[in-house]
């Protein structure tokens, strides 16, 4: 069983670490401080998002982070997940599946009406776990996005 729980302060310094793990093997170019600048509002309360830890509190192997917005086709307050993580090494024993399970009751019971997420076309693994715990494509959309 894995744990999860929403991260505080106290994570900044292991989920940094999990972060740039991540970054790394998705050829993210982001330096530490502006990980750091974009991480510290969730974990201070920021009511644009949340980040939750996966696994025991001294050694967590992974991350959930999730930003809120508001949907009128939805009905409501709606969650992108923004990004996911567990390391490779402890892939494949569920604990993924889990933790986004556990997490989309979560929200669902904090009033959440959606919750949207973005996979590589190419990634096949993951696009069959997001299939699994009950996601699915609207093939009529395509995100699109526009740094500014």
């Amino acid at each position: 069983m894995s744990a999860l729980r929403l991260a505080t302060m106290d994570d900044l310094e292991r989920l940094t670490k999990l972060v740039a793990g991540f970054h790394e093997g998705q050829g993210i170019q982001q330096d530490d401080e502006t990980r750091r600048g974009a991480l510290v509002p969730l974990l201070e309360g920021s009511p644009h998002g949340a980040i939750w830890m996966i696994g025991p509190r001294s050694a967590p192997v992974g991350y959930i982070a999730v930003s809120f917005g508001w949907s009128i086709e939805f009905g409501g307050l709606d969650a992108f997940l923004d990004e996911f993580y567990v390391r490779e090494r402890v892939r494949g024993r569920g604990m993924g599946s889990e933790a986004m399970l556990a997490l989309t009751r979560a929200l669902s019971g904090q009033g959440i009406k959606a919750m949207h997420l973005e996979v590589d076309t190419e990634n096949a693994r993951a696009r069959t776990l997001y299939g699994r715990i009950g996601f699915s494509s609207r093939d009529r959309y395509h995100l699109m996005s526009r740094i500014l």
